[in-house]
């Protein structure tokens, strides 16, 4: 079965130091294009890709491989509601540092992975 993978992309954008607060959403369609290229790296088996964004980045597209989920508001709310609705019958997989967020998703049986999960800078 397909593992679902759901990205806190604000959080994993935020990691980094790199000047992203001056284009967000650039930052958000670059970290969705490495992702559509790389996947999660070590990871074996099949995986389905979503990444959440919020604020600025909210326009940013879909890609083949990567499914954008805008939030409404709060993308930690988002990211709960995603794993309570799609991952409660199979792998789930939330990438973030955010501790209060994996503290809520882990109570919903999902593993939880750092940013560097989806990096690629290990």
């Amino acid at each position: 079965m397909t593992t679902l993978v759901i990205i806190d992309a604000a959080n994993v954008i935020g990691s980094v130091p790199d000047g992203w607060w001056r284009d967000r959403r650039g930052a958000a369609e670059r970290l969705r294009d490495r992702l559509a290229r790389d996947g999660v790296p070590g990871r074996d088996e099949p995986v389905e890709l979503v990444m959440v964004v919020e604020g600025a980045a909210r326009g940013v597209a879909a890609v083949p491989g990567v499914r954008v989920d805008a939030a409404p508001r709060s993308g930690d709310d988002r990211i709960v509601e995603l794993v309570a609705e799609e991952g409660r019958d199979r792998a789930c997989l939330v990438v973030t540092a955010d501790r209060e967020l994996r503290r809520r998703v882990g109570e919903l049986g999902a593993e939880v992975a750092g940013p560097r999960t989806v990096r690629g800078d290990r």
